[in-house]
């Protein structure tokens, strides 16, 4: 038999040790994603090639399109973004339904560091309330599925926002 001191010893070992190992574990898993320190913005990298690789149509009638590929060891990022006219971009996003359906910002959003579209000297879609509608849309039968934001700026014009994830490295990126 096990003295009681002994077992009222263990009890209070695991009563301490349980929660720390917990909250280690939740600390480790759950923490906010930090920015990869191997992080670099391709070169080379066009509108047109990345409205390819994401299996998005860039319209004809795109203005002020930009893309950016960046590259990490944890996985690459993909960005697209171009304007259309409020009935250019009622059809485009008619070609391109979202899973599900498209979701509104709430009124007050938590402030999102600019690093994504900032890189291409825009705000992140993820900070803008009004005129802004997203969703997640799979453009091709590969099961490869994009952010895809509309932020209808002004009366006339809409921007669109595409941000896709890619596994690291696997994308052959365009030669310079």
């Amino acid at each position: 038999m096990i003295p009681r001191s002994a077992l009222l010893t263990a009890l209070a070992v695991l009563t301490l040790t349980i929660p720390l190992s917990a909250a280690a574990l939740w600390a480790t898993t759950d923490a906010p994603e930090t920015q990869a320190t191997d992080a670099h913005w391709a070169k080379g990298i066009t509108p047109e090639w990345m409205s390819t690789h994401m299996a998005l149509e860039l319209p004809d009638s795109a203005h002020s399109a930009r893309a950016a590929y960046e590259t990490t060891s944890r996985f690459d990022t993909g960005l697209l973004t171009f304007t259309l006219t409020r009935a250019e971009a009622k059809k485009f996003l008619a070609k391109y339904p979202p899973n599900g359906k498209w979701l509104t910002p709430p009124p007050s959003q938590p402030t999102a560091p600019p690093h994504d579209f900032a890189h291409l000297g825009l705000p992140e879609p993820e900070t803008l309330t009004t005129g802004m509608h997203y969703g997640d849309v799979c453009p091709d039968a590969s099961g490869q599925c994009v952010n895809l934001y509309a932020h209808d700026y002004t009366p006339t014009r809409t921007r669109i926002y595409v941000r896709a994830h890619y596994e690291p490295g696997i994308s052959p990126l365009p030669e310079n």
